[in-house]
């Protein structure tokens, strides 16, 4: 069984941009990784006509565009009725791409959305990904009151998921099939690839980004069919119980990868 733990490329990209000492050729493949490589657009305002010169730039131009310390960064993954802290003006793009990167430097504040083509076989899968700049408002406020501290998050994430897994166990729905049951168990052994991450990030943030990406594995595997259920009032229990996990999974990657200056 071959599996692998992942994060969200939006969350790979805060937690570099993150660190004002980044080299950028260690940013570039940890976060492209497999990808084709990345390219970066920066979006024009309304009032501003597309420029040749902000467009189809490697992903270490990046770095050039949030320039600036102190550099705050945050992750956002919104989902359709959930779109957490994600800017208005990027909220659809957000949500489709199901996650975002927000940057606020002294001079401006950006938010960067991945947008993936998907290319090859399901045994040779390949990505083109293009991240979408756009200038928005200061984020910071909607962060704190959506995300909340990572302490919280943490706490949260505990808490919730054994009341989630005891109201599956209730419901009865939580049978699987065997080869699902034996994914979970690997999944619950995996961690995070350290190549990907920072190598200053905090071991507090680390365990919270693993829980949560584990969690997350877990809900997407848990939402291919219906387990036991055998009518759709248990169905419809069973995927309430699913989403307030995978928000509660979605939270704690969200504050695990945000890093805000006092």
């Amino acid at each position: 069984m071959d599996l692998t733990l992942e994060l969200p490329r939006s969350v790979l990209l805060a937690l570099w941009l993150a660190d004002d000492s980044t080299d950028r050729a260690v940013l570039v493949d940890a976060v492209q990784s497999d990808d084709e490589p990345h390219t970066v657009q920066r979006r024009p305002s309304h009032d501003e006509p597309l420029r040749d010169d902000l467009t189809d730039q490697p992903l270490g131009a990046l770095l050039d565009a949030c320039a600036g310390a102190p550099r705050d960064v945050a992750a956002v993954l919104p989902v359709p009725g959930d779109p957490g802290a994600t800017p208005a003006a990027v909220s659809a793009a957000a949500t489709e791409a199901g996650e975002a990167v927000l940057i606020r430097t002294p001079q401006e504040c950006l938010v960067a959305v991945p947008v993936v083509q998907r290319f090859g076989s399901a045994l040779e899968p390949g990505h083109l990904v293009t991240w979408e700049l756009s200038d928005v408002p200061d984020w910071r406020h909607a962060v704190h009151a959506q995300t909340g501290s990572l302490q919280d998050a943490e706490r949260e994430l505990r808490n919730g998921l054994l009341q989630a897994t005891d109201a599956l166990v209730r419901l009865d729905v939580a049978q699987w099939r065997p080869d699902a049951a034996e994914t979970v168990a690997a999944l619950r052994e995996l961690e995070l690839p350290a190549w990907r991450l920072p190598d200053k990030l905090d071991g507090r943030r680390v365990r919270v980004l693993a829980s949560a990406a584990r969690l997350r594995a877990i809900v997407a595997l848990a939402t291919q069919d219906d387990g036991a259920a055998v009518n759709l009032w248990q169905a419809d229990q069973r995927s309430t119980a699913l989403r307030q996990v995978d928000r509660m999974a979605r939270r704690a990657m969200a504050a695990a990868a945000s890093q805000l200056t006092p």
